[in-house]
């Protein structure tokens, strides 16, 4: 017993120093990043535009770095807005009721109702909120801010962009399967864990798979920032322009497909459960079916972090509907002809996931489903 704890332990040891080594690696490249954005922005505003006291323009640049992979153009755009969204409703306000304590409160309150009232987004409402402060508290002694704030803006925004896609460009394929690893690795160990629990009637280990798997939000949303983070890639960055039509353009029809075919193997796993307790029978191959499901999600990811054709997943995909039609005939209940619809479906999403139009996937489907 001692001896399995301490194997457990230096376990969780060995995986949490692989964690921390992979933080660190990707939390360096962003490091670096952020510093040449900031040096960048800081000599474009002193040398090339004559401020003498550049400070926002690094600033900017950082935040801009801060935002989601995939978002940095919007967080220009964002913090621009609410700049200019602070900057008119300080400067009229200051205009009417002059400075002072009270005065900054009534400056900051209008400046964020008012961006909330223009649809503002939570980067748009703090940084109205923050440039209302400066106006209203530096004003005063700072003369002719509003300009070289704007300016700034939009010299740390476009240095952090220069820096992100031209200077030090991240590999855009390297992260998006960074991303795609956990959703598609999750959504494997699910459904590997539903066949165990087909296999051994047992209802609670399908209900762990269940739970998981709805807790895949964290896992969806990072593969999804980082398909948005391949589009702004190719767009902005030379480098990846070769790349556009490559495997960075499956990976962004993928997207879609993998989310359904979570919702789909939701459905799955919940009618399992049912199918368990309710001691429906359970054929030989619908187990199998679910199982030849996960090898394909896991064969998906290897093949598309390889930059191959996903060939073997779609040959696994159609294996699974045709075993699943085998089940069929050999007799199960409601719940089981809902486990064998799903096996199709999911099939189906991981077929347009491999990069086939949904129609053909469809009839492929039909084809390897026994009459």
């Amino acid at each position: 017993m001692a001896q399995a704890s301490k194997g457990s332990f230096v376990g969780w040891c060995a995986t949490t120093a692989r964690d921390r080594v992979q933080r660190v690696r990707v939390g360096a490249i962003l490091a670096a990043q952020a510093g040449l954005a900031a040096v960048l922005a800081w000599l474009l505003a002193r040398l090339a535009l004559d401020n003498p006291d550049p400070v926002f323009a690094p600033l900017v640049a950082v935040g801009t770095l801060a935002a989601s992979v995939g978002q940095r153009v919007r967080r220009v755009v964002e913090l621009v807005v609410g700049i200019a969204v602070g900057i008119l409703v300080g400067d009229v306000l200051l205009y009417f009721v002059g400075t002072g304590p009270w005065q900054l409160g009534v400056v900051v309150f209008l400046a964020i109702m008012a961006a909330l009232v223009f649809g503002g987004s939570p980067s748009v409402v703090l940084q109205a909120a923050a440039t209302a402060v400066l106006i209203a508290t530096l004003s005063p002694t700072v003369r002719n801010l509003e300009v070289p704030r704007f300016v700034d803006a939009f010299v740390g925004g476009g240095s952090a962009l220069v820096v992100t896609s031209v200077l030090l460009p991240l590999n855009p394929l390297r992260v998006i399967n960074r991303a795609a690893r956990p959703a598609l690795d999750m959504l494997a160990e699910q459904l590997q864990s539903t066949s165990r629990a087909l296999v051994d009637r047992d209802p609670g280990h399908a209900e762990l798979a269940m739970r998981r798997l709805r807790r895949n939000k964290a896992e969806v949303q990072a593969l999804t920032d980082a398909v948005e983070g391949a589009r702004e890639a190719t767009t902005l960055s030379p480098y990846s322009w070769r790349r556009r039509r490559g495997v960075l353009s499956h990976y962004a029809a993928a997207a879609e497909p993998i989310d359904r075919a979570m919702r789909n193997t939701g459905t799955l796993i919940r009618r399992s459960v049912t199918m368990i307790e309710d001691a429906e029978p359970v054929p030989e191959p619908l187990p199998d079916a679910v199982a030849l499901l996960a090898e394909a999600v896991r064969l998906l990811r290897r093949e598309f972090a390889g930059g191959r054709d996903p060939e073997h997943a779609r040959i696994l995909s159609l294996e699974a509907v045709h075993r699943a039609g085998q089940a069929y005939r050999q007799g199960v209940g409601f719940s089981g002809s809902v486990v064998v619809a799903q096996v199709r479906t999911t099939a189906s999403d991981l077929l347009v996931a491999s990069g086939l139009p949904q129609n053909d996937a469809n009839a492929m489907v039909r084809g390897a489903f026994p009459e």
